[in-house]
């Protein structure tokens, strides 16, 4: 299949991973964001006082179930959102992002968390400030999807697999887990259902190296 976009260290491609998956090489390392299955609601516009509100398309596979059976597979995986499908998951270990570390709760929930299979604690929390257009880092930068993650949080899980050298990431979004791949020097696929986000991240990869922010 044609790659969307390639350069020497990212290539993503536009489709269903389901279809995707057989015909790319071996990859060290599954991170990822999957829809939940859970109807995330994307008026943002009813968080009011948030200078980046506005109505985003659904998250494309939301309404059904997650399945994470196919991505167990993988010996190296790392899968947010995962306390939304844990009764499908084996026993594994935790990160825990905790998003307000320097302000107190709003509407949203406190912090997001993802189950992984890597060695290592049984549970690991990442402290990092990330509510709306309220941030630690980033400032400078929109907001490119609704469920978007900062960089120096999958640069973090990126750091707890180190000899992962090539990052698969199977619902890529604005391609936040490729930037962060990129920027550490390793290489990375994504695939993204949506062509909007395939061209947004595709201008992200485009960029030179990102500066990143003191973690």
């Amino acid at each position: 299949m044609r790659p969307y976009y390639e350069d020497d260290a990212v290539t993503i491609y536009h489709g269903d991973c389901r279809e995707i998956m057989p015909t790319l090489p071996p990859v060290d390392l599954v991170l990822t964001d999957p829809p939940y299955g859970i109807g995330l609601d994307t008026d943002y516009t009813r968080f009011k006082g948030n200078s980046q509100s506005r109505t985003w398309a659904a998250v494309t596979g939301d309404t059904a179930p997650f399945d994470p059976v196919p991505w167990l597979a993988f010996s190296n995986a790392i899968l947010f959102g995962a306390n939304y499908y844990a009764d499908k998951l084996p026993l594994g270990k935790w990160l825990i992002w905790n998003k307000r570390d320097e302000g107190p709760s709003r509407i949203l929930a406190d912090g997001e968390m993802a189950w992984h299979n890597l060695p290592g604690k049984t549970v690991q929390v990442f402290n990092w400030f990330w509510v709306g257009c309220y941030r630690k880092g980033e400032m400078a930068q929109p907001v490119l999807h609704p469920t978007q993650k900062p960089i120096a949080l999958m640069r973090w899980c990126l750091d707890l697999a180190p000899n992962a050298q090539t990052i698969l990431d199977p619902f890529m979004g604005s391609g936040t887990t490729l930037r962060a791949a990129k920027d550490l020097g390793r290489k990375a696929i994504g695939i993204e259902i949506e062509e909007r986000y395939c061209e947004i991240a595709a201008q992200r990869m485009a960029q030179s190296v990102l500066a990143f922010d003191a973690v």
